[in-house]
């Protein structure tokens, strides 16, 4: 538990902090960052699996394309469900989930 802890406190701080680079990505404060750390931590362990069973076929037509857009409409349902959260475009919020990956996996990569 304190490792979920501490992986979700830094990918708060993460999501706080990456609208410095990436413009179309508004974080009002870190509470709002801890939040959209959380959901997006409950969307990816239950929602994502079921749009990826759902769009096998879309995905294997498109050679793994449209799994990048299954990664863009997780960050946009995060954002329509956590206020003080916003994006736009379509390229920020896959770099938006990328980063948030990267970061996951070099936490985990530690915590092991």
């Amino acid at each position: 538990m304190i490792n979920y802890l501490i992986r979700l406190a830094c990918c708060g701080a993460a999501i706080y902090f990456m609208p410095q680079i990436l413009h179309d990505i508004k974080v009002d404060t870190i509470t709002t960052a801890i939040i959209v750390a959380l959901v997006m931590s409950f969307l990816n362990t239950f929602v994502k699996p079921v749009l990826q069973f759902l769009s096998i076929p879309i995905t294997i037509l498109t050679l793994g394309i449209f799994y990048l857009v299954i990664n863009v409409g997780i960050v946009y349902l995060c954002a329509y469900l956590v206020n003080g959260f916003s994006v736009s475009g379509f390229i920020q919020p896959l770099l938006f989930g990328f980063a948030l990956s990267i970061i996951n996996g070099l936490i985990g990569g530690f915590q092991d």
